[in-house]
């Protein structure tokens, strides 16, 4: 089966997020001040042959564990459908 996954890195809540407090401050500056919290993260999709969902879902959950997210400052969070 192919599954199409769409996954969302983010950094912690917890850390700071340089790239997102400089867009918030240039949105400030340009008079949008009723947008704030920005933080900045990466999607990605991808594309995925496997048994059934639950095969997929663990083939994407290692990618995000092994290469994608750098879990010491990032959360990922990702959803499959079939494509």
């Amino acid at each position: 089966m192919k599954f199409i996954a769409h996954i969302n890195v983010m950094p912690l809540k917890e850390l700071l997020d340089p790239q997102g407090k400089a867009v918030n401050s240039s949105l400030h500056n340009l008079g949008l001040t009723m947008l704030h919290d920005v933080r900045i993260g990466k999607h990605i999709t991808l594309h995925v042959d496997a048994a059934d969902k639950a095969d997929a879902d663990a083939h994407v959950r290692e990618a995000c564990k092994k290469l994608l997210a750098n879990q010491v400052m990032e959360s990922f969070d990702f959803t499959i459908t079939e494509a």
